[in-house]
């Protein structure tokens, strides 16, 4: 299959480079392509004449989108939009990659596609816009929420945690935000599920099983054979420029009833994530 792949060199874009490799790849960057141009973004998927667009491509700065709303807008509802107008014009489908920031964090158990939706982000803003604007634009489209994304290339909390441990003894992490923390290669290896599949919508896609961010950070050390204090702080005495849910577990229950095939556990995935880790450590690949 030919696939087009936008944001090819971030972390979940590398890794669906890994997992497509036996497909036909055009891959984009920024550089490459500039999916908030529509004329560009029109002319380049229709000269490439892809089977199937893999939106990888965001800006997922947190933090920065508060003070840079527009710049985030450009990059998670315009070019969304515009890859959405491209493949409604080729009559092919678009695999999308958002986020559990558009919901509001206050429900406490997990979260479905139908559940009610509430950024408090301008992160979380930008993305629902392009949720929106993608499903007026096409009607083949697969969005695919996922949450708390960590893996090999690319910075994530996971390798923050363990270059903390590095220079200190006693590590402070939030207790009071839940979600379900994702190995991008295991995202990667979902989606090639969608590739001659019509069963198009949105679904949440995590690895299973939830914990809080204390939580990860403790196995993450414990996995390790690291002696480090964690430290259990609440989200006030940690304060970030942009709002995190405090609760936003996905469900994964529509993926699963669609004959997808299911994920493993966040303990499995990082479990194999680690080893990888030290093994690219230890070879100077990281």
């Amino acid at each position: 299959m030919k696939i087009l792949i936008t944001g090819a060199y971030g972390m979940l874009g590398s890794d669906l480079r890994e997992v497509l490799k036996n497909q036909e790849l055009i891959v984009t960057g920024s550089k490459d392509l500039d999916i908030t141009d529509e004329e560009k973004v029109v002319e380049f998927v229709c000269e490439n004449s892809p089977e199937l667009v893999i939106n990888a491509a965001a800006y997922t700065a947190v933090d920065d989108c508060e003070t840079h709303y527009d710049d985030a807008y450009a990059v998670n509802a315009i070019g969304p939009k515009n890859l959405a107008i491209a493949c409604n014009k080729l009559d092919i489908p678009l695999v999308h990659i958002s986020t559990d920031y558009v919901f509001d964090g206050t429900k406490r158990t997990p979260l479905i596609e139908a559940d009610k939706l509430g950024p408090q982000s301008a992160y979380g803003k930008t993305k629902l816009a392009g949720e929106e604007f993608i499903q007026e634009n096409t009607d083949k489209y697969f969005i695919l929420r996922t949450a708390w994304l960590y893996g090999l290339h690319g910075n994530n909390f996971v390798k923050t945690m363990l270059d903390l441990a590095e220079n200190h003894d006693e590590i402070t992490v939030v207790d009071d935000q839940v979600g379900s923390p994702t190995y991008s290669f295991d995202l990667a290896v979902a989606i090639t599920n969608l590739l001659f599949s019509d069963k198009y919508g949105i679904y949440h896609v995590t690895n299973e099983g939830e914990c809080s961010w204390y939580e990860f950070a403790k196995l993450i050390f414990e996995l390790s054979n690291i002696d480090v204090k964690v430290v259990p702080v609440t989200t006030e005495e940690f304060p970030r420029p942009a709002p995190r849910p405090h609760y936003s577990v996905l469900n994964n229950k529509k993926w699963n009833s669609s004959g997808f095939v299911p994920m493993r556990t966040y303990q499995e995935a990082l479990s194999e994530y680690l080893s990888l880790y030290n093994f690219f450590k230890k070879t100077n690949r990281i």
